[in-house]
This record gives C-alpha cells, sequence and structure tokens, in this order.
C-alpha cells in the first residue's frame, strides 16, 4: 500500500512539475525581471522565483529612478522592435495608481543643418520598421510642444506613439500577473553565488539558504557583471552615471497636467546639445549626455551604498550640468524663471556596441543573461529572452545583443571601458554607419598590413582588425580612368564621409585586370576528428560530406528554420574542415552543438593564418607560374582546393571568389603572409595587378548577388525568402532546421535586387522603399553600393513576395526620393561564364 501511495505521489508530482515547467530563479525584480517573470509564466511556466537585494517593486536599481522615456525608431530593427512591443505591451496594463505608459508623442528639434538631416535619415528608419512619424516644420513643433521657441531649431521629428513609461507601475503590473500565474517574488533577498553541479545550474544560494533551479536568469542590471563573473562568464557592461535634474514650477505648466496624468506634452529630445525633456506635472525633468563619462566601480558602490534605498542614484554633480541649463534655458525660454530644485546621478548600464546582452552560458547550462537593458526595450528583451528560453529561439532575431557576439579582444577590461565609455559620449552623436572608433585602434592586423600602409590603406574595423577600405596608391589609376571616360559620380557629403572614388576605380580594374584583396579578417575554423563530417552535416543544409578538396557554401539554421550562418565549408582531409563564418557566434553555435564522446574538436585559427584572394580575368596569369600544380580551370575546378606551394611558400589554395571573378582565396600559415603578399605583388606587375579594399570588395559581391550574413539575412529570414534554397538539400537526411523548413508556409517578403534609375543615385541601406507611385512603405534596403561595371547604384531591398524583375520601387534617402527597379540576379555575369573560365 505504501508503495502504492508513493507511486501515485510520485506521479502527482511528475505531473504538476510538467505543468509549472522547470524551476526558475530570476535575479532582479526591475522593469527587465518583472517582465521575463509575466513572459515566462503567460508561457505556462508558472514555477518561477524572483529574487532582488531591494524592497518590492522601487528596488534601488535603474528601474527605479529611470525617466522613463521611449522613443522606438532605432537604426537597429531588433531594438526598434523591442521598443514597439515595449509601447504596445505597456500601453495595455492597467496597474493600481494610474497609467503604465502614457501615449504622449516624442518630438526630436534639430537646431542645426546636420541634424535636420539626419532627422530626415531618422524618418526613414521609422518607416522601414512599421513606426509612425512625421517631420514637422519649426513652428509645427512649437504648436505641438508650445514651450520650444521655433526661431532656435529648424524643424522636428514627431512620433506620435512614443512617450512614457512609469517604469515602477509596469513592474507591479507584471509582477501582480506572473504572481497570479504562479510566480514569487521575493525582496531583500541577496544572491550570494549560484549553485550548480560542474555542468549546469541547480539554485542559487542567499542568506536564507539556497533556492533550487533549473534556470538562472540574470536580470541584475549593472550589478549582474559582477555576478556572472562568479560563474565565470564575462558580461561586457560598465554602469554609468547620467544626470537628471528636475526645475521648479513652469508657469505654463500649472494647470495643464493633474498629478494623475502626470505629463501631456511630447517628450522631447533636443540631442545637438546631449538634451532630453519631460513634464513632472508643472515642472520640467531634465536628462543630460554631454558630460564627461562617469563609469561607476560596482564594488565601491556596494560598500559605499550599503543600507541605501536607492544605490543607483548618486549624489548630483552641480558644475557637470552647468551647460544642460544654458542650452536648455535658449531651447526653452521659460525656464529662465525657474531653477534646478531636485538632481541626481543615475546608473545605468551601457556596453561597447550599444546593444543589450543576452543569451546562455555556454559552459554552465541554464545560466541566462539579459542585461544592459533600458526600459524602452524591456519588455521586448523579456519577450525574447522567454521564447528562447522556452522554446529555443526567440522570433526577433537578437545576433546584435548576443551575448557571444564579442571578440575576445572586446570583452578585455579596458576595451570595455573605453568603448563603453565612447558609447555613453555617442548617445546623441550623429554616428555614419561607416564610422569606426578612433581609440584601441591597431589591435589586430594581418601580415600584410605594413605592405597595405606602404600603399595608403584608409582602415575601416571590424572585430578588433585593420581593414583596407581603399588604398591612395590606386588614385592615380583613378583618375586615369576617369580620364578614359568611366563614371565617377559626385555623391553628396553624408554618402561621401569615409569614402572614396578610388574604390569605383578598384572594382572596375578587378573586373577587367586583377586585384589582390586582404582576406585575413575571415573568421576561419578548423573542425577535426572522426566525428566532423556527421557535426557539420547536422549543423548545415548543404551536402558537405563530399570528397577530399571539395568546397561547399552552406547555411546554418536555427530550430525554426531562421538563417543564423552563411559558412564555405572545405574539406581538407577525410577528418579535417576549414569552416569559412561570419564571427563568434558561429563559434559558439558549433560549440554548443559538439558530441560528448570527444570525437569532433573545433579551434579558431584566423589569427594564425592569413588569406589574400587574387580575383580578375588576368588572375591565373598572375598565380600560375609560380605553382608547380595545374591550375587551369579543368586542373582546380571552382569549389575545389588544394595543397600546394606558391614558390616556396606551403599555401592552400580555394577556388572561390566572393567578387565573382576568376581566381582563388589563398592561404598560409601567419609566419609566411608577407613573404606571401611580397611574392604575389612582385609577379603581379607584369600584368598590372592592384590591391584593393573592402569598398570595392562589397561592390562587386552585391553585383554577383552575393548575400552578406547579418545585413541581407538574419535569423528572421528561411533560405528560399532570402534567394539561397539553392544551398539547402532536403535529399541529404536530417539537419538543424529541417523540420522547420517542411512546414513552412511561403514567405511575405522576399530578398530582391534593384538598380537605380538615376546614376548619381546613392543609399547607404535601411532606407524605405516603396512601390511605384505609392506612399505606404513596403520594405527596406539592407545593403548597397555603386556598381562601376552597371554605372549605378545597386542595393538589395526586403520586398513583397511577388514583386518580379521589372517593377518600379522608389527609395527614400533622407528625404530624397530615387526610383529603381527590380533586376533579375545576379546583375552582373548571370552565366557565371567570368568566375568558371
Amino acid at each position: 500500500m505504501c508503495c502504492v501511495l508513493h507511486c501515485a505521489l510520485r506521479i502527482m508530482q511528475q505531473s504538476e512539475d510538467l505543468v509549472a515547467g522547470p524551476k526558475v530563479v530570476v535575479i532582479g525584480a526591475g522593469i527587465v525581471g518583472s517582465s521575463l517573470a509575466d513572459e515566462l509564466t503567460a508561457r505556462g511556466w508558472t514555477d518561477v522565483t524572483v529574487v532582488d537585494r531591494g524592497p518590492l517593486f522601487a528596488t534601488g536599481g535603474s528601474t527605479s529612478h529611470a525617466p522613463g522615456l521611449v522613443f522606438q525608431t532605432n537604426p537597429s530593427k531588433t531594438m526598434s522592435e523591442f521598443a514597439k512591443y515595449t509601447v504596445a505591451k505597456f500601453g495595455g496594463l492597467a496597474p493600481d495608481g494610474g497609467w503604465a505608459f502614457n501615449p504622449t508623442g516624442g518630438l526630436e528639434v534639430a537646431s542645426t543643418p546636420e541634424r535636420w538631416a539626419d532627422l530626415h535619415r531618422k524618418a526613414g528608419w521609422a518607416q522601414s520598421w512599421g513606426i509612425p512619424g512625421e517631420l514637422l516644420t519649426a513652428g509645427q513643433c512649437a504648436e505641438l510642444h508650445p514651450l520650444v521657441d521655433a526661431d532656435r531649431i529648424l524643424g522636428g521629428f514627431h512620433t506620435p506613439t512614443d512617450g512614457l513609461v512609469k517604469a515602477v507601475r509596469a513592474v507591479q503590473a507584471q509582477a501582480a500577473a506572473a504572481t497570479a500565474r504562479g510566480a514569487t517574488f521575493l525582496p531583500n533577498t541577496e544572491v550570494l553565488g549560484v549553485v550548480d553541479d560542474g555542468a549546469k545550474v541547480t539554485g542559487v544560494r542567499t542568506a536564507d539558504g539556497v533556492l533550487p533551479a533549473d534556470v538562472v536568469v540574470c536580470c541584475a542590471g549593472f550589478w549582474g557583471a559582477q555576478l556572472a563573473k562568479q560563474v565565470g562568464l564575462v558580461v561586457p557592461l560598465v554602469p554609468m552615471a547620467h544626470q537628471y535634474a528636475t526645475t521648479g514650477r513652469i508657469e505654463p505648466l500649472v494647470g495643464r497636467n493633474t498629478e494623475a496624468t502626470e505629463a501631456g506634452l511630447p517628450i522631447l529630445r533636443h540631442q545637438d546639445q546631449d538634451l532630453y525633456f519631460r513634464e513632472h506635472v508643472d515642472r520640467i525633468g531634465i536628462g543630460y549626455y554631454g558630460h564627461r563619462p562617469m563609469p561607476v566601480e560596482v564594488a565601491n558602490l556596494a560598500a559605499d551604498t550599503a543600507g541605501e534605498e536607492m544605490p543607483s542614484m548618486l549624489p548630483f554633480t552641480d558644475e557637470d550640468f552647468v551647460p544642460a541649463w544654458r542650452e536648455s534655458v535658449k531651447l526653452l525660454p521659460v525656464l529662465q524663471d525657474s531653477k534646478i530644485e531636485q538632481g541626481f546621478n543615475g546608473i545605468f548600464s551601457f556596453t561597447p556596441d550599444g546593444f543589450s546582452i543576452m543569451g546562455e552560458h555556454r559552459e554552465l547550462s541554464g545560466f541566462w543573461v539579459a542585461e544592459a537593458v533600458w526600459v524602452t526595450h524591456s519588455a521586448g528583451v523579456a519577450k525574447a529572452t522567454a521564447e528562447w528560453i522556452v522554446d529555443g529561439t526567440p522570433s526577433t532575431d537578437v545576433h546584435e545583443c548576443d551575448l557571444y557576439r564579442f571578440e575576445d579582444v572586446a570583452r578585455t577590461d579596458d576595451f570595455v571601458m573605453t568603448t563603453s565609455s565612447q558609447a555613453f559620449v555617442e548617445v546623441y552623436d550623429i554616428v555614419h554607419p561607416h564610422q569606426y572608433r578612433e581609440a584601441l585602434r591597431g589591435l589586430r592586423t594581418s601580415p600584410f598590413y605594413g605592405r597595405q600602409q606602404e600603399l595608403g590603406a584608409y582602415f575601416y574595423e571590424g572585430g578588433g582588425w585593420e581593414r583596407p577600405a581603399w588604398y591612395e596608391a590606386n588614385a592615380q589609376l583613378a583618375q586615369r580612368l576617369r580620364d578614359d571616360g568611366l563614371a565617377f559620380p559626385e555623391r553628396d557629403e553624408w554618402s561621401a564621409r569615409f569614402w572614396s572614388p578610388i574604390s569605383i576605380a578598384e572594382a572596375h580594374w578587378t573586373r577587367e585586370h586583377v586585384a589582390m584583396y586582404d582576406m585575413t579578417p575571415l573568421t576561419r575554423y578548423e573542425v577535426t576528428g572522426p566525428g566532423a563530417a556527421a557535426l557539420l552535416q547536422w549543423l548545415t543544409t548543404n551536402d558537405v560530406d563530399k570528397s577530399v578538396g571539395s568546397v561547399t557554401y552552406t547555411l546554418m539554421l536555427d530550430e525554426s528554420g531562421g538563417i543564423r550562418s552563411d559558412l564555405t565549408v572545405a574539406r581538407l582531409a577525410p577528418d579535417r574542415f576549414q569552416v569559412g563564418a561570419n564571427g563568434p557566434l558561429d563559434l559558439d553555435w558549433i560549440t554548443r552543438h559538439l558530441p560528448d564522446d570527444g570525437s569532433v574538436t573545433v579551434r579558431d585559427v584566423t589569427g594564425a593564418t592569413c588569406c589574400v584572394g587574387v580575383w580578375g580575368p588576368a588572375a591565373r596569369d598572375l598565380v600560375a607560374p609560380l605553382c608547380g600544380d595545374d591550375l587551369s580551370h579543368r586542373g582546380l575546378k571552382y569549389f575545389r582546393s588544394l595543397r600546394t606551394h606558391l614558390g616556396a611558400i606551403p599555401v592552400t589554395m580555394m577556388r572561390v571568389s566572393y567578387v565573382g571573378e576568376l581566381g582563388w582565396e589563398i592561404y598560409a600559415d601567419a609566419a609566411y603572409g608577407a613573404a606571401l603578399w611580397d611574392l604575389l605583388w612582385t609577379a603581379g606587375q607584369a600584368h598590372d595587378v592592384i590591391a584593393a579594399g573592402r569598398i570595392a570588395f562589397n561592390a562587386l559581391r552585391i553585383e554577383k548577388a552575393y548575400r552578406a550574413w547579418g545585413t541581407d539575412m538574419t535569423a528572421e529570414h528561411l533560405p528560399g525568402a532570402a534567394g539561397l534554397d539553392f544551398a539547402v538539400r532536403m535529399a541529404k537526411g536530417d539537419f538543424v532546421g529541417r523540420a522547420a523548413l517542411e512546414r513552412a508556409s511561403a514567405p511575405q517578403q522576399t530578398l530582391c535586387s534593384i538598380v537605380f534609375h538615376d546614376p548619381t543615385a546613392v543609399v547607404l541601406g535601411k532606407e524605405p522603399v516603396y512601390l511605384d507611385g505609392g506612399d505606404a512603405c513596403v520594405g527596406y534596403v539592407t545593403s548597397a553600393a555603386y556598381s562601376a561595371t552597371v554605372g549605378r547604384c545597386l542595393a538589395y531591398a526586403w520586398l513583397p513576395a511577388g514583386t518580379a524583375p521589372g517593377d518600379v520601387v522608389a527609395v527614400d534617402y533622407r528625404g530624397s526620393r530615387y526610383g529603381a527597379t527590380v533586376h533579375a540576379e545576379p546583375v552582373v555575369d548571370p552565366e557565371m561564364k567570368r568566375i568558371r573560365r
């Protein structure tokens, strides 16, 4: 009988566990932690405990003092989607005591021509991401916000669905919903450590004992990085103090608002002076980003603020606010009759690239983070995190926020502090898409770097690498080609920044002669072992289990069928593959899927090797005399590799071409790099070889319809929609994402090539696209470049499914409309004759 009862009780317990889901402990009861508890319990995971070191619900973290401004428009589609969800969710909350979201609208004003032009760019982002917005004259801005001096501004951008979040109320409302579903919130409970069994989390340790957990999510805000260190995880964020002040009574506001409504005018940003403003009934709150960066040491903060209710609110430094007050009075003259009555320096988290940090610890299963999240994006981040934990894949692409997006160099203390401080300085700056940081340059250079400097290379930066954008040594070539009649259209001041017409000459010369490209920064992994082929077959869409010497273009998908990355996989030996990847996220994905039996090893070999691409009609004439093996079209076919020698240098040659020309990617150990460059350069003089940079490279790959992952397609897109069905071999057997592809419905949008009509038209990416004659935005540009071959700007754009070659569209570039025609792909050399000769 006892045995029967015991079994019955065990079955009942298992049933309860199944209904409740795994045990989850969320660290932090602020806006992110409470949102996450709500999202998890709404998905059926009701065994959720939220702990916080402070009281509920003004816990003392950033949420407790956040001014609550929500401006949805962001250059990042992902961050805009997070903000849109936050607005939608908080707008539907009905907390005790009043509103959680007040849709006052948002108004951004421009006092300089540069800012006014940038607001046109921002209006384009809003249309691309589906956010209502309108550009206004100075007079219209003053009508909308009567405190603004219209004579001080040129115009503004109004987004009617932006507004104010009452952060603590939003926390309370979501916590109440989560509690009603079974969640528990524990105040005044400091987490002292995370408990694990060596492979996965088992709980969190508090002063009162251990809380068992299958999943632990760190939403501790600026405390989070310190907690993550205890489990060997680097969370690259820096707590920064940011000034916020409140004026005395403003007479024109008296009677406009009640204590209940609090605000009625649009939230206001004066980014030319690093300022923002919001109402507090009859007072004005002023936030300021123009002061010096003020990083905060969390260890000292914990000691200095022990026992304080609001450790995230530091004393106001009046001297830092002097410029802010001066400029505030200029924009809002009514302030001259008032003064600052209250102020504090509030702590927020900043990251090296300005994005949030989300994801699961690779070495400790079940430990998740959702950090560096502002109120603006809080509900959106919580939703994506809950989907990720429960379903395995978020519905929004999160690669920009992924915990493992950072290269090793970007995880060091010096890098994190320097770049996060710069991110603070640039919060309201007008940042060009090709504007790279000036500090901490030269950290990663190829063996060709010295030769590139001698040729006058102008360097971009990516992943810590110095990457030549163009070479001043080719200026005379550009002038010669201009004299010969090659078109070099003039650019507007914005698109001409960090760009040179020399790049047009470099692209043209590649098509007509031969050029050398530094491909060293291309991420390379070596995957070895008896299980290597089987692992890569499972992780990728194409058939990579082919003969030694094969090179295969393939995709990695997530479980929903979304494109996580695109790769080239070269089989160098039966148990050894070289994988050309896109960055650290690919290493993370491969590593997470390694078999437990140790049959596969993966190693990043990027820094230990180098690569030069030699491409163009004369590529074989240049390289073949240096090699003892047959480099003819039959001797080394397209998408094949060969281990050989160029002169005395051991190399691996891969017959692939991202620019769509005859040639090879030539790999060598880094120790041979300088000699390899010199060998090729010297031999190339008889064939008029040039060195060419990234801008030409980008233009050539767009001509040939080669996509760039992370720009043209992401995990939000299925292969068919992105035009990559050719890289999927359903007949090869099972692979990650296959089941999702089998049940996928027809896509709503597809990636298309467009060719602009006006030879002077230029776009840079993320601009809205309209069907011919229409005013409704139907898609957006992903990447673009001027084609020296076609004599027009080419671009990729996501457009409605059914859009066909010959259809006419229009693209809005900073307020100017340019017509374009959808073109069959590839635009250049559709028969692939150039690459296969």
